[in-house]
């Protein structure tokens, strides 16, 4: 889709690497309170915001309680999504 590496739950995104960016799959809620977070952007590869998809900076995953969180995040969204 991307170009990048991506983690699937049930045939769903959960999360991804593009470049040194981590991308995170979140409920458009969820998504958008995200971007309020140091370091979280849109997801906009395309030129166009991709809904409930986020860019997440590398100094955001430095640790691994952090990088933890936000696969947990993505992967709880994905796996709460009909399986394809």
């Amino acid at each position: 889709m991307f170009g990048g590496i991506a983690f699937m739950v049930g045939g769903n995104m959960a999360v991804g690497v593009l470049r040194e960016d981590l991308i995170v799959r979140l409920a458009r809620e969820e998504a958008a309170k995200a971007l309020a977070e140091e370091g979280v952007r849109e997801f906009d590869f395309t030129g166009r915001p991709a809904k409930g998809m986020i860019f997440v900076a590398p100094e955001q995953t430095a640790d691994e309680k952090s990088l933890a969180g936000w696969v947990e995040a993505g992967a709880g969204y994905a796996a709460s999504l009909p399986s394809k």
